[in-house]
């Protein structure tokens, strides 16, 4: 199986040069460390800041200076800001190439839950519903099962959505799926995975 980080370097090769992307919040923030050599990507934040820097070393970090996330983050001298009215703007006039987002449950349809659990305290929806509707590509990055062992990939979604059949590609600790008619089709298996180990850990249909 894969980690935290290998899932990140995994979709880290989702990227494409020359492109805008809006990392989301947990595994995906690790996507920044492993951008390929040779490939240029813009990072955009939706909290108003284009050309995100690294993680900040220790006892560099600017409290002024965080993503979405609330992560202390650096600069680039690229690096432009905004209000949050112009942030939006570019994610829902199509600017942005690519999300990639973390989830709670992600249907066989490509539907998306990633924002909220019933009963749970939470911030809000945060950028998450405008990005999937705007961009061009999410691809999703999370583990395959949950705590106890349950599917999060599944045949219909259990928790409120955050979009109906917006996901392109899962990338999770298990493997790697596309969402293609009729259900969802194997890519790549991770290290040390079966076929008939993801089948099994994998409510939603998987085709071919």
């Amino acid at each position: 199986m894969w980690d935290r980080n290998q899932i990140a370097a995994r979709a880290a090769k989702e990227l494409q040069d020359g492109t805008y992307v809006n990392l989301g919040i947990g595994i995906p923030t690790l996507v920044s460390n492993y951008i390929p050599p040779g490939v240029n990507v813009t990072l955009q934040s939706e909290n108003g800041m284009l050309g995100m820097g690294p993680f900040p070393f220790e006892g560099e970090e600017d409290p002024d200076l965080i993503n979405a996330g609330k992560q202390t983050i650096t600069e680039l001298p690229q690096t432009a800001y905004f209000d949050s009215a112009q942030s939006f703007a570019m994610i829902r006039g199509g600017k942005i190439a690519m999300a990639i987002l973390g989830a709670m449950e992600v249907s066989e349809a490509g539907d998306l839950a990633n924002w909220m659990i019933p009963g749970k305290l939470v911030k809000g929806m945060g950028g998450a519903m405008d990005l999937v509707a705007g961009v061009g590509r999410v691809v999703v990055v999370m583990d395959h099962t949950s705590k106890h062992g349950e599917s999060k990939v599944l045949k219909a979604c259990t928790l409120p959505l955050t979009g109906k059949a917006v996901v392109n590609r899962i990338i999770t600790n298990l493997g790697v799926l596309d969402v293609v008619p009729g259900g969802l089709k194997i890519v790549e298996l991770a290290d040390g995975v079966s076929e008939a180990e993801l089948r099994a850990a994998t409510e939603g249909t998987i085709v071919g």
